[in-house]
């Protein structure tokens, strides 16, 4: 495992952000993390990161625990928030020059990695232009080129598509799952694009009120909430789940055949990621 935490808690104020949360995350995987807003995605990620403290539990990183070996985690570990990390007025090659050198790589291993971070983002052509001359996809592209410096082992992205258009992001989303095939980077995802997450993520953790409420591989997620429509030709629907109304259709298709109803159509598909997060975290609003 990459990662094993075990009855973590947080709170602030009395008010528990993480409530005996336990969580696994395979080494290699591209997980999904989602929750609504202020279900504890952040503090966890934070924790995890070295940026705030837990209160209390267990916390592994590839066999590292967590209170005991730091630097031993951070040296296999990078995050790429949401904001922009780097400065502006610097260029791709002397922003990646300068965090290099923070992570103490030299001389010919700095450059060994620059080369191999401009090269996975697709930076070659922007590397002597200023940061704040970048469209946003190639911002967010800059981002991550500093995440990969220090050859993570676990790398987290925190809503790394944000404010840019779908052909930038179909690229970044390849460019996260060539990283990952490559180097077999463990990922740990964040996103509110339901999309993406299904694109990407091989397991899905759901956090909501303090506690991962589920946590399942995306295949077989998608396998218990596989549906089968059909569209009769006066335009009624009727929707079924195949994994557990199987008896529902089997009489369905009967009753098809008795009343000699006439079909238009049939759907075979799967409720989408975001159906189901809906379901189980409700829809009320989250501020």
């Amino acid at each position: 495992m990459s990662i094993e935490i075990s009855n973590l808690n947080k709170a602030y104020k009395k008010h528990k952000i993480l409530e005996n949360l336990n969580l696994s995350i395979k080494e290699g995987s591209v997980f999904g993390l989602l929750g609504p807003n202020g279900a504890g995605k952040t503090t966890l990620v934070s924790i995890l990161n070295f940026l705030i403290p837990k209160d209390n539990g267990i916390v592994k990183v590839f066999g590292f625990d967590l209170d005991k070996h730091a630097n031993e985690i951070k040296s296999i570990s990078s995050y790429v928030p949401q904001t922009y990390a780097f400065y502006p007025k610097l260029t791709t090659y002397e922003n990646l020059e300068f965090f290099g050198a923070l992570y103490g790589l030299k001389a010919n291993e700095l450059k060994k990695r620059i080369e191999y971070c401009i090269e996975a983002t697709s930076l070659e052509k922007y590397i002597n232009r200023q940061a704040h001359t970048y469209s946003g996809g190639l911002k967010r592209r800059l981002n991550i080129a500093i995440g990969l410096l220090n050859n993570p082992k676990i790398l987290y992205l925190d809503e790394p598509t944000v404010g840019i258009d779908p052909q930038s992001r179909k690229y970044i989303l390849n460019v996260i799952k060539n990283i990952n095939k490559e180097k077999n980077t463990t990922i740990i995802y964040t996103s509110h694009y339901m999309e993406e997450v299904e694109y990407l993520c091989d397991e899905i953790a759901i956090l909501d009120n303090s506690k991962i409420i589920l946590q399942e591989k995306k295949d077989e997620l998608i396998y218990k909430n596989s549906l089968i429509k059909i569209i009769f030709e006066n335009n009624t629907t009727q929707e079924i789940s195949i994994k557990e109304d199987y008896e529902q259709l089997v009489c369905l298709f009967y009753k098809i055949k008795q009343e000699n109803l006439k079909i238009k159509h049939i759907d075979f598909g799967h409720k989408s990621l975001e159906d189901m997060f809906l379901n189980l975290t409700k829809q009320d609003l989250r501020d």
